[in-house]
């Protein structure tokens, strides 16, 4: 179902911020908003995860445990960072953090389940 990752592996990538992707509320500059960081968190764990996986065989988001730690304006790029933990059957943890030029403004974990596509889609909701 899967090759192995080994623990400690890490992808950083750089992802531009756009409109849309933050909060108003706040002040004149549209701030990025926690569900756009912790999407682009889950977007690079999503993409370390299926380079392991193989045929149809894909992940979905399981648990997530972020602190958004600092402001950070749409319109300029996050980096963020994965980095693999560790296994459990079909269940794999990544380190996730996310960064504004050199400062952190967010961190935490992020755990996927590999899936077959067609099995999911079958499941009750709810199930």
């Amino acid at each position: 179902m899967a090759k192995p990752l080994d623990p400690g592996m890490s992808v950083e990538e750089t992802i531009e911020t756009r409109p849309g992707m933050g909060v108003k509320h706040v002040g004149p500059v549209e701030m990025l908003s926690t569900p756009s960081m912790i999407g682009m968190m889950e977007g690079v764990c999503l993409k370390v995860l299926q380079q392991s996986l193989e045929g149809s065989i894909t992940s979905v988001g399981y648990h997530v445990d972020v602190k958004h730690l600092a402001p950070h304006p749409v319109g300029k790029p996050v980096r963020v960072k994965s980095t693999f933990v560790n296994s459990d059957g079909r269940r794999y943890t990544f380190q996730v953090q996310a960064y504004s030029g050199e400062v952190k403004i967010g961190e935490g974990t992020h755990t996927r389940v590999a899936v077959d596509p067609s099995k999911f889609r079958q499941r009750p909701p709810g199930s």
